[in-house]
């Protein structure tokens, strides 16, 4: 890797949380607000979003679904992506960082259908890093290694 590569791997977040295409699309290019979760969390603060490596055709339909359910009614705002547009829908590695700011049970968004909802401030893509995922939040540069 060269300088500036590393140096961009240093300023990351170390936590990642692994999110399923299309809610990371949905997440950095829609403005998705809250993240569904089944379990609660008491973390704050910054952590990379990283794009599951599978997505199921049923998956990519329920975003599309939810997506033109939460886009204000005459605003079809960007094109909803293929579901094989792998250039929109990156999968297997870090795609950018978001600040949780809650976790909370009841959210106005129609993106929150919970149990639980991670609320989700300041979404930074980033250039993609091709890393493993894991459940829960994990130390995603632990990972790198097994990507390579």
């Amino acid at each position: 890797m060269t300088p500036e590569q590393l140096s961009t791997l240093a300023a990351l977040p170390q936590l990642a949380l692994s999110v399923r295409q299309p809610w990371v699309h949905c997440i950095f290019e829609l403005g998705k607000p809250v993240e569904n979760r089944t379990w609660p969390t008491k973390f704050r603060g910054p952590v990379c979003i990283h794009a599951a490596k599978g997505m199921t055709a049923e998956e990519w339909l329920d975003g599309l679904y939810v997506a033109r359910a939460a886009l204000p009614e005459g605003d079809a705002g960007p094109a909803f992506p293929g579901r094989k547009d792998e250039r929109r829908l990156p999968r297997g590695g870090i795609v950018g960082t978001v600040d949780i700011v809650d976790c909370v049970t009841r959210h106005e968004s129609p993106w929150f259908f919970g149990p639980y909802g991670f609320v989700l401030a300041n979404p930074k893509p980033c250039e993609f890093i091709p890393v493993k995922g894991a459940l829960g939040f994990f130390d995603w540069r632990k990972n790198l290694e097994a990507t390579r």
